[in-house]
């Protein structure tokens, strides 16, 4: 019976490597405010081809995206820049942006990246700069 027992334990175990292989998770910033936002931008992410999850946290502007491990992760950013929200990565269209929701528009000025700041965060202003 122990001979049946290991066999088992090491199909069970090898069956979920393979489910678990070929995944990987990412991690990166996007702008929004509201529940509608998390809506539109966890839709934007989870359109792309092997995005398998994508979870928005409105409060830390993070979005955690469960994918294969053959997506561009610049196609997700691209894919939620189109749907309006900018991200650390790609920037939404003007006047997709515009088209949003009131309560969608963030201050796209106070969100600048540490490479787009003119000042040096470290004697930036409050606000000024936002270096995540």
């Amino acid at each position: 019976m122990r001979p049946k027992f290991f066999v088992t334990i090491l199909f069970i175990m090898a069956s979920a490597t393979a489910l678990l292989a070929g995944e990987k998770n990412l991690k990166l910033k996007v702008y929004g405010n509201c529940g509608m936002c998390e809506t539109r931008i966890e839709k934007a992410a989870e359109s792309v081809d092997g995005v398998t999850e994508a979870s928005w946290d409105k409060s830390t502007k993070m979005l955690e995206v469960t994918m294969s491990d053959n997506v561009d992760e610049m196609t997700i950013h691209n894919a939620i820049a189109k749907a309006g929200h900018d991200t650390q990565k790609a920037k939404a269209d003007d006047a997709t942006y515009s088209d949003l929701p009131g309560c969608c528009k963030y201050d796209r000025e106070a969100k600048k990246s540490g490479s787009d700041c003119k000042t040096p965060c470290k004697k930036a202003k409050k606000k000024e700069c936002d270096k995540s």
